[in-house]
Order: structure tokens, then sequence, then C-alpha cells
């Protein structure tokens, strides 16, 4: 009893440690977390030898499938940005809803072009289109608005190949496929009542006005955009291609003759690459970009990746220590004699990590680290599932330890009163509905 006291105390200073260092002292949470990692090796007694292994094995371990995937996601992104992709998104979409659906139209387009880009990244591509729109349609700006950031934040935490989603499948073990369409199931009705229902119940109360630099923008004439289809297509090719070969396994005997095939195509990489590829023939060269200028844009792409690939590193490296510290052991005893669902124990880790830290990935991270020692113990849990119910928790709760809380405020000229009513709440009310999908559909299949 001692000893378990001793470790989980170890590892609620470790938290408390990254906490302080990240917000108390602004140091970087790629520095946080591996002054937290040596903490833990030192207080439980790692020998040395194994302090360096453990860190290197989680950060490799964690990076090799997923950095070019990061990188392959990032150039997919790019070319939406300078070929237009997500205006045409918008206006064909509003053009089909109406303009008195005008913030469900800007969920859709911010579900699908937060796909392959980070929130903040999604933020600054489709602003300036969220303006336009509001203008036009003479809704209320806080309901659009709403529909475009829940949905960024949403399919930013729980549907791969979103870097964060796609982390937490892949330190989970779990079928790719399966949380893509585990995500798509709970985060859309979770987006829809979060933003647009919410946004039009809160326009009733008050509403905001658009930063001033962004009221007499024009609309990019429709020759100069790309064809809707094409751009859909783009996007969505290679969830296409994970999504299709989890229903080809689910239906196909194991030792068919062409499963190495559909393995191959449905893998992650392979996907992306594919859909990289496309991206740069239908967003680039067909809008009269030249191989130039696409290798230009490629590595104006790759530069905020070193950020989010250093800190996910060291998300791995954090739990890998966990692991060998002995505290992997510890929490599988603490944590499975709480008599609580292990989908519901992982959602109240990743929220309460969420608020404490504030960064999605940080704490979807390290609530992996905290939750697969556990997973023995429920052989039978599919981790797709787990891995949706992380993600869901890492949702909710944004607040001002959150660098994205910040440049929402920004970015969207919401005075800092409202940012709660407005952000966090919608947030939080995104992350319980994940939950209780999540465990609608774990009923379903399980």
């Amino acid at each position: 009893m001692e000893h378990t006291t001793a470790m989980l105390t170890v590892l609620g200073l470790a938290i408390l440690l990254i906490i302080v260092l990240s917000i108390k002292f602004r140091i970087h949470a790629f520095v946080s977390l591996l002054t937290a990692c040596f903490f833990i090796a030192f207080a439980t007694g790692m020998p040395l030898e194994q302090i360096g292994k453990s860190i290197e094995t989680g950060m490799g371990g964690t990076l090799g499938f997923l950095a070019p995937i990061l990188a392959l996601g990032a150039i997919i992104g790019k070319m939406m940005e300078i070929s237009g992709g997500a205006e045409r998104l918008a206006r064909t979409l509003i053009n089909i809803l109406g303009q008195n659906r005008a913030a469900w139209a800007m969920m859709v387009v911010a579900y699908i072009s937060g796909i392959p880009v980070f929130l903040q990244v999604g933020i600054v591509l489709l602003t300036p289109i969220l303006f336009c729109v509001v203008m036009e349609s003479k809704r209320p700006l806080v309901q659009v608005a709403l529909g475009m950031l829940t949905a960024l934040t949403v399919v930013h935490c729980i549907v791969p190949p979103h870097p964060a989603a796609m982390a937490i499948a892949l330190s989970l073990k779990a079928d790719v496929g399966k949380v893509i369409f585990y995500g798509l199931l709970v985060g859309l009705p979770a987006a829809a009542i979060a933003g647009p229902i919410y946004g039009k119940w809160l326009s009733k109360k008050f509403d905001f006005q658009p930063p001033e630099r962004y009221c007499n923008i024009a609309p990019t004439p429709d020759e100069n955009l790309p064809p809707f289809g094409l751009t859909l297509f783009t996007i969505l090719f290679p969830l296409l291609l994970m999504i299709g070969k989890t229903i080809i396994e689910l239906v196909a005997p194991k030792n068919a003759p062409y499963m190495p095939i559909v393995n191959f195509f449905g893998s992650p990489i392979t996907a992306l690459f594919l859909a990289a590829v496309l991206a740069y023939f239908v967003m680039g060269l067909k809008r009269g970009f030249s191989l130039a200028d696409l290798a230009k844009q490629t590595e104006t792409a790759m530069g905020p990746m070193a950020t989010i690939i250093l800190v996910i590193g060291a998300a791995g490296a954090f739990n890998r220590v966990i692991m060998d510290s002995g505290l992997g052991d510890v929490l599988k005893q603490v944590l499975t004699a709480i008599q609580i669902s292990p989908l519901v124990m992982a959602w109240v880790i990743a929220i309460v990590m969420r608020f404490a830290i504030g960064s999605a990935t940080v704490a979807m991270m390290t609530s992996a680290g905290f939750i697969m020692p556990v997973l023995t113990a429920y052989p039978n849990l599919d981790p797709a599932l787990v891995a949706v119910a992380i993600g869901a928790g890492a949702i909710g709760a944004s607040h001002v330890t959150d660098p994205g809380f910040w440049f929402v405020k920004e970015s969207m000229g919401i005075p800092m009163k409202q940012m709660f009513p407005i952000y966090t709440v919608s947030t939080t009310i995104a992350a319980v509905l994940g939950l209780i999908g999540t465990l609608v559909i774990a009923k379903i299949v399980g």
C-alpha cells in the first residue's frame, strides 16, 4: 500500500510539474514533458542506463509512423489553402443548403477541411470565408462561428488522419479505419448540437462583431476556385481508403489473395501519400502553380510540423517512462479496482488533463499513457473506442490554459467575458455528447 501511494504521488507530482512549467514559467511543452520523464525516472529508481533507452524508444515508437503522416497531411492542407478549396466547399454548400443554413454549411466545411490541418491552421484558413458568409447570409455571427469552431475542435481530437487523433490510434494499436468510422459517427452529432444548435440559442442572448480587418473582404471569383467534386474527393480520399480497408477486412476472409493489396492501399501512409500526390495535381498543377511553386509551398507547410512532432514525441516518451518505471502496473491495479467503465475512465482522465494542461494533443497523449496499462484487463474492449473516448474528453474544458482558446479569441474578435459561454461551454457540450455517443456505439458493437 505504501509503495502504491508513493508511486501515485510521483505521478501526481510529475503532472503538476508539467502544468507548472508549461503555464507558470511558459516553458515549451516538449521541455516540460521531458523534464517530467527524468523526474519520474529518478524518483522511481529506474536504472540510469534504462532512462535514455526508454525516452528514445518512446519517442521513436510514436514518431516512426506518425512523422510522415503529419508531413503528408500538412501538404494536403497547404494545397487546399493556396487553391481556394475551402472557399469552394463553403460556397457550394451554402448554395445547396441556403443562406439560412449558413452555420450548418460552415460546420460541414470545417469538419471536412479540418481533417488534414491543425486547429489554428483551420481557423486561419476558414476565418476570412466565415466573415464573408456571415455578411452575405446576415446570420448571427456567434452561430456561424460556433458551427465552424466546434467542428474544427471535434475533428482535431477524434478523426484520423488528424495528427492528434492518429497519434492516439497508433499508441493504443487501434484499427485506424474503425477510429475514423466511430469518430465520424460520434463527432458529427456532437459538433452539430454544440455548434449550430447551441449557437442559435446563444445568439438570442448576445453576439459579437467581426474584427475590422475582415469587414471589406471580397469573395474570390468563382472561376478562380477549383471544382467542388474534385476538392471534396481529394480531402476525403485517404479516409475512403482507410475505411474501405476496415470494411473489407470485416467481410472478406483473412487469407484472401487480394488482402495484401487492400492492406497496402488502406495503410495510413500509403493513403495519405496518394492523397498528397492527388492534391499536388488537382489543387496545384491544374490551378496554374509550377513545380517550383509547389516545392516552396511544401517547405512552408513543413515548418509548423516541427513543434507538434516534438510535443507528440515527448508525450510518447512520457508514456513509455510511465510503463518502464513500474508506474504502469500501479496505475493498472488502482484504476481496475475502481468500478467504472474504462471508456468513462479514459474520458475523465482526458478532460481533466485538458483542463489542467490546455493543449488537447498533450492531454490526449498523456491520457493514453494512463489508460494503456488498464486495457490489458479488458481484452474484449476495442481500442478504437478507447481512442474516441480519449479524443472526446480532450475536446472539452478549453479555457485560459489552452493556446487555442486565445487563438480563437483573437481571430474571431470575441470579448473575453463572452469566450467562456461561447467556446468553453461549447467544447464541453461536445465532449459530453462525444462520451455518450461512444458509450452507445460500445453497447451496439459490444
